[in-house]
């Protein structure tokens, strides 16, 4: 088989066909505008095209011209006018944001965030339980977050509850048996 002039100079000019019927059956499909599949025809025959022996090294430079061209990254270079460099140096007081980047917010400064007093043990107790009989489970940053107390909550939660290691609120901190029924101002009821 000899190919039509205007390829590339490194495409071999000549083939040779081998046909073969033993191979897995196929059909052709086309799909029209309206998104109907139809069948074309079937594949009876497969032909393998290889370059013959005077043109394999011609074949190979195209492989690899074709490998290497493939592996380039195209890049652009822009040319900004009347910026004055404005975009590429920041002005006191502004935040240098990327054009495909998000500005981060900064969260609102919270009570958390504020110096937190160390609350009575008896008042954090009483907070503690009322918290409980509103919800029976309760994670450690939560209580921190409700109660507004630092690492002496945890002493506190010590004494009163049982941390859930397994099942469907794990991870969580629940009131000992002896204190779920506690309604009073009494802890040891």
């Amino acid at each position: 088989m000899e190919m039509a002039q205007g390829c590339s100079s490194n495409t071999p000019k000549s083939y040779s066909l081998n046909m073969h019927s033993d191979f897995a059956p196929m059909c052709i499909f086309s799909e029209s505008n309206q998104g109907k599949l139809a069948c074309e025809g079937k594949v009876e025959n497969k032909f393998d095209m290889k370059p013959h022996r005077e043109n394999l090294m011609d074949y190979g430079k195209l492989c690899r011209e074709r490998t290497n061209m493939s592996m380039v990254k195209p890049r652009k270079t822009e040319l900004f006018l009347d910026d004055n460099g404005r975009g590429m140096r920041p002005m006191p007081g502004e935040r240098l944001v990327h054009p495909g980047q998000k500005e981060k917010k900064k969260p609102p400064v919270t009570k958390i965030d504020m110096k937190r007093t160390r609350m009575d043990r008896g008042e954090l107790e009483k907070k503690l339980f009322k918290l409980f009989e509103g919800q029976p489970n309760w994670s450690i940053k939560q209580l921190m977050q409700e109660t507004n107390q630092p690492e002496f909550l945890k002493e506190i939660l010590n004494t009163l509850r049982v941390y859930n290691k397994r099942g469907p609120n794990q991870g969580t901190h629940e009131l000992k048996p002896e204190y779920k029924k506690y309604t009073g101002d009494d802890p040891t009821n």
